[in-house]
C-alpha cells in the first residue's frame, strides 16, 4: 500500500507542476491546438479553442513514469519484466501520438501527417505488444472477467489477437473522448483508481488469482497513471488552460487496455472505460448509418456523441459533468461485480 500512495503523491505533484510549465512553454512559442472548422465537418462550437496550448498529456506520461520509477526504492517491489513491456508499449504509443501533435502545431491543422497511417501502425504496434506479453511473460492465456479461473482458456494465436484488439480499441477510444475540456483525463482516472484496488486485492491475495504476474506491481502503475491525471485535470477542467492532445489519449488508452489485460479482467473493461466504449461507439454507428443510408443520412447531429449533446443544447460543462456521472457509475458497478466474485471466492 505504501508504494502505491508513494506512486500516486509524486505523479500528482510532477503532473500538476509539470503541466503548468508546458502551459508557460507552449504559449510563449505560440504553439496550440488547430481545431477542424465547418469545412472540415468540425466542431465550429469550439473554433475558440483554437490556439489553447496542446501536448500536455507529456506531463502525464512523464509523472506516471517518474511515480512509478520512485516507489520501486522500496525494497518489497521488484521490477517485473511484464512491467518493462507495457511501459515500452506505453511509450511507443505516446510517441506516435506525440509525432502526430507536433504536425499538427507545426502545420496548424488538426490531422497531422500520420492521421490516416497512425492507425495502422497503432494497430500493427498492438498485436506486437499482445505477443510480445506472452512471449514475455507467465500471462494467462485466457479470456475473462474478473480472474482467469473463471476464464475461457483460448489458443495463444486467438489470445494474440483478442488482446491485441483490446490494446488498439482501447487506445482509439480515449482517443476519440478527448473531445472536452477533462472528459478524458477525468473519466481515466476512474478507471485507473479502480484498477488501483483490483491489483491491491489480488496481491493480498495471491493464493486466489492464479496466472496474474506481479499485481501489485500492476496497481502501483496504475496510482501512477491515476496521479498523472489528476494532476493534468487542475489544468485541463473547463475552460482548459491546456489540452493533452494525442500522446496522452493515447498512452492512457494504452495503459487501460494493459491493466486489463495483466489483471485478467478484459471484459470487466467494457464497464470500467464505458465512456470510451460509448464514445467510439457512436463513431461507428454514425459512419455505419452514413454510409447505409448512400451518405445522406446522420443518426447523430455530429460524432462522437459528446458533440451531439452539444448541439442539442447542452452546455459543455453539462456534458462533461453527467458524462463523468456515467463513468462513475458504470465503474462502480464493475468494482461491484469484482468484490462481489472476490466475496463468493473469499467465503469458498
Amino acid at each position: 500500500m505504501i508504494s502505491i500512495l508513494l506512486a500516486a503523491s509524486v505523479s500528482t505533484l510532477v503532473s500538476l507542476f509539470g503541466t503548468r510549465y508546458l502551459i508557460i512553454f507552449f504559449r510563449t512559442r505560440g504553439q496550440g491546438q488547430p481545431i477542424l472548422g465547418k469545412e472540415d465537418m468540425g466542431p465550429e462550437h469550439h473554433m475558440a479553442k483554437q490556439g489553447t496550448p496542446t501536448m500536455g498529456g507529456l506531463a502525464i506520461v512523464i509523472a506516471a513514469f517518474l511515480g512509478w520509477l520512485v516507489a520501486h526504492v522500496r525494497e518489497d517491489l521488484p521490477f517485473a519484466t511484464q512491467s518493462m513491456i507495457v511501459w515500452v508499449g506505453v511509450l511507443f504509443m505516446a510517441l506516435m501520438g506525440f509525432l502526430d501533435d507536433y504536425i499538427k502545431v507545426r502545420k496548424r491543422h488538426n490531422r497531422g501527417i500520420f492521421w490516416k497511417q497512425k492507425n495502422y501502425i497503432t494497430m500493427a504496434a498492438s498485436f506486437a505488444m499482445a505477443w510480445w506479453l506472452v512471449v514475455g511473460t507467465g500471462i494467462s492465456e485466457t479470456i475473462s472477467v474478473t480472474r482467469a479461473d473463471l476464464g475461457f482458456e483460448v489458443p495463444t494465436i486467438i489470445w494474440i489477437l483478442w488482446a491485441g484488439a483490446i490494446i488498439w480499441a482501447t487506445t482509439n477510444a480515449v482517443n476519440v473522448t478527448d473531445g472536452l475540456d477533462g472528459l478524458a483525463a477525468g473519466s481515466a482516472l476512474m478507471g485507473f483508481g479502480a484498477f488501483v484496488i483490483i491489483g491491491y486485492l489480488k496481491f493480498r491475495n495471491a493464493d486466489l488469482y492464479h496466472g496474474v504476474v506481479n499485481p501489485l506491481d500492476m496497481g502501483v502503475f496504475a496510482a501512477a497513471f491515476a496521479g498523472g491525471c489528476l494532476g493534468f485535470l487542475w489544468w485541463n477542467a473547463a475552460p482548459a488552460r491546456i489540452f493533452m492532445g494525442d500522446v496522452g489519449a493515447l498512452a492512457i488508452g494504452t495503459a487501460l487496455a494493459f491493466m486489463a489485460l495483466t489483471l485478467n479482467t478484459h471484459l470487466l473493461i467494457i464497464l470500467l472505460c464505458a465512456i470510451n466504449v460509448m464514445e467510439a461507439g457512436s463513431v461507428a454507428i454514425q459512419m455505419g448509418v452514413f454510409k447505409a443510408s448512400g451518405r445522406t443520412k446522420r443518426l447523430f447531429r455530429m460524432s462522437p456523441i459528446h458533440h451531439h449533446f452539444e448541439l442539442v443544447g447542452w452546455p459543455e460543462t453539462t456534458v462533461i459533468i453527467r458524462f463523468w456521472l456515467i463513468a462513475a457509475i458504470s465503474v462502480g458497478l464493475a468494482l461491484g461485480i469484482f468484490i462481489a466474485d472476490f466475496s463468493s471466492l473469499s467465503a469458498g
